[in-house]
């Protein structure tokens, strides 16, 4: 099969890992890959395991802008040259992209759903969704039926997958005398993703657990608004602000609980890959996330915008190791078993047969 997948650019970020994750399987599997962006960090990755790259300049926020003409006439020539076979979207403006392109070329689409999205005009007229939308999560399912209209036959739920074998267990892990203290989150610093209520929270952790430290790996808008915060509550030599990170199976090895604040999540990719390494834990209980978070099972869940919860449930954590283990072992158990990129690869396969035999 000759898959074409589009995005809007390849710097580091969830959607890129999902890129790239699925293209690295796919080629794994005898399928002939191309990847359409605008570029960024992870290309070197996409070329070292022979996925053909092709730069287009997509990288806007608006369907209507003048350059998509461009990355149009690339592509339509890419894809009659090639004689691809499918085009699976991943961003807004790439579904746009792709749906012209199928309209013209006959090429089916497949898209990604990794979220939520604001019902609009733009929406209504181009909705874009292609033959098929792959929902990475019953939330964001229920949001394409409910906000969008979507048919339930025309989506199908998909969660996304990582490469297990990539991230190991380090043994401090199952060391009942290492002390839980270093907390971490790796995302974009956006405000959705609830970084001021985690740095809130550190504050009471703090005062509880003084060798406490906080990593925020990541780049974006508000991170000076984030260390405004740090230093009004007195904590700022506790929290480390650190650059985005290409490989987080490493950097996860430094972090003893991990914790996701978001105001909103379509499914939460890096909290599969903590949990991959055993790490336990701490998320809020909205969008996708309770799909990988079982409450006191394999994590802990905290209603959003509330950092004193958020405290408690690192502070629980900190304060039983027993508890830390048993998240963290069944975290693991659950990705290796719901959650592996092989799988997910062979459910989006069958999304391709399905919508090319139609």
């Amino acid at each position: 099969m000759k898959i074409l997948l589009i995005t809007t650019h390849l710097e580091f970020g969830g959607i890129s890992s999902y890129t790239f994750g699925l293209a690295k399987t796919l080629t794994a599997h005898n399928h002939s890959v191309w990847c359409a962006s605008a570029g960024g960090a992870l290309v070197p990755q996409f070329e070292k395991n022979r996925i053909t790259h092709v730069r287009i300049p997509i990288k806007t926020k608006s369907e209507l802008n003048p350059l998509l003409l461009i990355c149009y006439a690339q592509l339509e020539r890419l894809i009659r040259r090639e004689s691809i076979d499918i085009i699976h979207a991943q961003t807004r403006v790439a579904q746009v992209l792709a749906a012209a392109l199928s309209r013209n070329t006959g090429v089916p689409v497949v898209t990604t759903c990794h979220g939520f999205f604001t019902p609009n005009i733009g929406r209504q007229l181009l909705p874009g969704w292609g033959d098929k939308v792959i929902a990475i999560s019953d939330a964001v399912a229920k949001h394409l039926m409910i906000d969008f209209f979507v048919p339930q036959e025309k989506i199908a739920m998909i969660p996304n997958g990582i490469d297990v074998g990539a991230f190991r267990v380090s043994p401090k892990r199952s060391d009942m005398n290492h002390p839980d203290r270093t907390v971490g989150i790796i995302a974009r610093l956006s405000p959705v993703k609830g970084h001021a209520y985690l740095v809130e929270a550190m504050a009471a952790v703090i005062r509880e657990f003084p060798d406490a430290r906080l990593f925020i790996f990541g780049q974006g808008k508000i991170k000076y608004n984030l260390v405004a915060i740090a230093e009004k509550l007195r904590i700022i030599d506790k929290v480390l602000f650190l650059p985005a990170v290409s490989n987080p199976a490493e950097v996860l090895q430094e972090i003893d609980i991990f914790v996701m604040p978001s105001l909103q999540e379509g499914l939460g990719l890096s909290l599969l890959e903590a949990q991959a390494c055993a790490i336990p834990v701490v998320a809020s209980n909205v969008g996708g996330i309770p799909t990988i978070v079982r409450h006191d099972v394999n994590g802990l869940l905290v209603a959003p915008r509330e950092a004193p919860a958020l405290a408690g449930a690192i502070m629980r954590i900190m304060d039983d190791k027993t508890l830390a283990m048993r998240l963290g072992r069944q975290g693991r158990c659950d990705v290796e078993q719901k959650f592996n990129l092989e799988i997910m690869t062979k459910q989006v396969e069958a999304v391709y047969a399905s919508v090319m035999k139609k």
